[in-house]
């Protein structure tokens, strides 16, 4: 197994780095479906949402994935930090094992908030991950963050 480290930033300037951090952490599952960038099936936490806790999300069928898992890593709440990783489905396939990131959100000079996420892609066996499969993983974390910032522009009192 190798380890592939990318560090990637987020500019969210409509929402606070407080705000945008409570949606994640309380309010995910249930905006999630509505930020989704497909449509969603199902979302299911198994377990309290406590570090270890799996969030399965199920997708509708006809989209390229069917479902992915995510383990919770942990969360502050006073750091406005969350950490992850996707453990099953999604596009892991049978080259990566997992991907985690931690995410941590900080105040911006503008009011709005910086995603600095640390992401590490655990390969499966002697597998090198090229360059053109990070960028692509990293374009879909950033519509998600976009996503996220969209509907917390339609619902302004989210980031309170």
């Amino acid at each position: 197994m190798g380890v592939v480290s990318y560090d990637l930033e987020v500019t969210l300037p409509n929402c606070s780095s407080q705000g945008f951090s409570r949606l994640l952490f309380l309010n995910l599952p249930k905006v999630w479906p509505t930020v989704a960038l497909h449509p969603v099936r199902s979302f299911e936490l198994e377990g309290d949402a406590s570090p270890g806790s799996i969030v399965k999300i199920t997708f509708v069928e006809g989209l390229p994935y069917q479902y992915m898992k995510h383990q919770i890593g942990g969360h502050d709440e006073n750091n406005f930090s969350y950490s992850y990783s996707m453990i099953e489905g999604g596009p892991l396939g049978d080259k990566l094992e997992k991907i985690s990131y931690e995410n941590q959100f900080v105040a911006a000079a503008d009011g709005g908030s910086i995603c600095k996420s640390s992401i590490k892609y655990y390969t499966i066996g002697d597998y090198v991950i090229t360059e053109d499969e990070i960028k692509t993983l990293i374009k879909g974390s950033e519509v998600v963050y976009k996503a996220i910032e969209a509907y917390l522009l339609a619902n302004p009192d989210a980031c309170n």
